[in-house]
């Protein structure tokens, strides 16, 4: 036995097997992902009609047809109810992205220009998170795979 063939092995591999199987578990994983995401989208959105704690946690609900907030909630939930029915993901999620953006610029940034400064982390990962989710389409167990047939 030489001692080329007794070396550990590493964390990269040349097992032919292994990109097939990273193909076969990227559609699951980002389907969990989109589902996770949208989820907790959801809840964020039905914040704005005072459900989990209703705005910034103080059980109240955006009066009706008040812009931009009640508006923006009402995109929220009916965005986040596409995505995570993987259906329309891909434009429900730029809109999504676009909505994020608009309130990390409009109502974060003017705080601080940091998203730690300014409490808009959450917005800022959702913006980007949905422009990823735009990109990378919905995964498994969607919708828009029936819709396309």
């Amino acid at each position: 036995m030489s001692i080329a063939t007794a070396a550990p092995t590493t964390a990269t591999t040349t097992d032919p097997r292994t990109p097939a199987l990273l193909d076969r578990a990227r559609p699951l994983v980002l389907a969990l992902f989109r589902i996770v995401v949208s989820l907790l989208f959801l809840f964020h959105g039905t914040q704005g009609f005072g459900l989990f704690g209703g705005v910034d946690g103080h059980g109240m609900a955006v009066p009706f047809g008040v812009w931009p907030g009640w508006w923006a909630s009402a995109i929220e939930v009916l965005g986040a109810l596409l995505v995570l029915a993987g259906l329309y993901t891909r434009a429900a999620a730029i809109v999504l992205s676009g909505v994020m953006a608009y309130a990390y610029f409009t109502v974060h940034a003017p705080l601080g220009l940091l998203p730690m400064q300014n409490a808009g982390e959450p917005a800022a990962l959702y913006s980007w998170i949905f422009l990823a989710l735009a990109v990378t389409g919905p995964g498994a167990f969607a919708l828009d795979r029936l819709r396309r047939r």
